[in-house]
């Protein structure tokens, strides 16, 4: 059926970077609008950034200039690249796939950003 698998999360340093994947299976990936959210222990669910079936992405003010949304549909995946990571953005990170009249997320995979 369909489903959304996050890969890449890991221990990272301040500074660092990181690479997310989000892999899908079970949609026509090259038609859904895609995104990443994150959420913190002890805080709200928030958006990080978004990319559509044409390639124009979004980003929420936190990340802008430091994250990037990319999307390959021949490989069914978008990715999430994070650059110059700040401990605040540490948190769960998830995947996020939307159609008219339906949506999906993915498991979620941890980012941890500390010395």
């Amino acid at each position: 059926q369909v489903q959304l698998v996050e890969s890449g999360g890991d221990l990272v340093q301040p500074g660092g970077s990181l690479r997310l994947s989000c892999t899908a299976s079970g949609i026509t990936f090259r038609t859904y609008f895609m995104g990443w959210y994150r959420q913190a222990p002890g805080k709200q669910r928030e958006l990080v950034g978004t990319i559509t079936r044409y390639g124009n992405t979004n980003y929420a003010d936190s990340v802008k200039d430091r994250f990037t949304i990319s999307r390959d549909n021949a490989k069914n995946t978008v990715y999430l690249q994070m650059n110059s990571l700040k401990p605040e953005d540490t948190a769960v990170y998830y995947c996020y796939a939307r159609v008219i009249g339906t949506e999906f997320w993915g498991q979620g995979t941890q980012v941890t950003v500390s010395s």
